[in-house]
C-alpha cells in the first residue's frame, strides 16, 4: 500500500522568511516560499513518527491535520531539529504511553540536556501533564523496524559532524548534508525520491550549495529529487526554474508517495 510522506518544513535554520530578510524570498506572498525549519512526517503502518522535532513543530502537525505521533527519529542535535521536542508532550498523554526517540548517543546526550525537566527525576512534578512522557531507542547504522516501516540509517556529514540521513523504502531523506562519505553511497541506489539538503548557491561550510546538490542527484539517479532546508536567498519559482527535468525545490506541506 502507497503511503505519503509529508515535508513539514523546508527551510534553513532561520526560516523564511527570516528576522529582518527582505529578499525576494522572505517579501514573497507565495505560500511556498513560507519554510518553516527542516522536517518530514512518516505514517506507518502501526502509528505515525517524524524525523526531527523544529520550534514550529506544533505548527506544522496542526497545519496538516496530523492528530498524533507515535515516535520521533533524529538526524542530529542542532536547534533547529530538536526544539519543537516538547510540542510532542501532549501525544504521550493521549497514548497514554511514552513517545518513543531514536537517535544516536550524542544527540539523546544533547536532548537531555536541553531538555533536562522531561528526565530527571531530581524535581517533583508541579501535575501529571508537566512532564513529557518519553523513551529514549538507540540506532546505530544498521537496519531498524519502526512502527512496521523498514528503515536504514545513511552516514552522513554536515560539515565535520557525523549526522544521519534515513532511506524509507524507494526514498531518502538526506538534510543538512555537506559531504557522503563513499561507504554510504550503495544505500543511495535504486532511489525513487531523493530528498536532498541544498541551503544556497553561495559555499556554505556545513551544506551542500545547489550545485554540488545537483552532482550528487546526478549520481544517485533517482526519478525524481527535492532540495530542502532551504536558505531565504531561494525564491521558490525563479530557483525551480533553472533546476534541471526531476528537480524542484520542497515546499511545506509536500505529499511524496513511498
Amino acid at each position: 500500500m502507497k503511503r505519503e510522506l509529508i515535508v513539514l518544513g523546508s527551510g534553513s535554520s532561520v526560516g523564511t522568511p527570516a528576522i529582518g530578510c527582505e529578499t525576494d524570498a522572505c517579501l514573497s506572498d507565495n505560500p511556498k516560499n513560507n519554510r518553516t525549519r527542516t522536517s518530514v512526517f512518516v505514517p506507518a503502518p502501526y502509528g505515525n513518527f517524524v524525523v526531527d522535532t523544529p520550534p514550529e513543530l506544533r505548527i506544522q502537525l496542526t497545519r496538516e491535520r496530523i492528530p498524533i505521533v507515535h515516535a520521533a527519529l533524529f538526524t542530529h542535535s542542532h536547534a533547529d531539529h530538536i526544539f519543537g521536542l516538547d510540542d510532542l508532550r501532549i501525544c504521550g498523554f493521549k497514548l497514554e504511553a511514552p513517545v518513543e526517540l531514536l537517535c544516536e548517543e550524542p544527540v539523546e546526550e544533547q536532548i537531555r540536556q536541553s531538555f533536562n525537566y522531561a528526565f530527571s527525576a531530581d524535581t517533583p512534578p508541579a501535575h501529571r501533564f508537566a512532564i513529557p512522557k518519553f523513551a529514549f531507542r538507540r540506532v546505530a547504522l544498521e537496519p531498524f523496524e519502526l512502527l512496521g516501516v523498514s528503515v536504514q540509517p545513511i552516514r552522513l556529514l554536515h560539515g565535520r559532524l557525523p549526522v544521519l540521513g534515513f532511506r524509507f523504502g524507494d526514498v531518502a531523506f538526506c538534510t543538512d548534508v555537506s559531504e557522503i562519505p563513499e561507504q554510504s553511497w550503495p544505500l543511495l541506489e535504486g532511489l525513487d525520491t531523493l530528498v536532498l539538503g541544498a541551503l544556497r548557491d553561495r559555499p556554505h561550510p556545513t551544506h551542500f550549495t545547489i550545485d554540488q546538490a545537483l552532482e550528487v542527484i546526478e549520481r544517485v539517479s533517482p526519478r525524481r529529487a527535492f532540495l530542502t532546508h532551504i536558505s531565504a536567498e531561494m525564491e521558490h519559482e525563479e530557483t525551480n526554474r533553472r533546476l534541471p527535468n526531476g528537480v524542484e525545490l520542497a515546499y511545506d506541506g509536500l505529499r511524496i508517495a513511498f
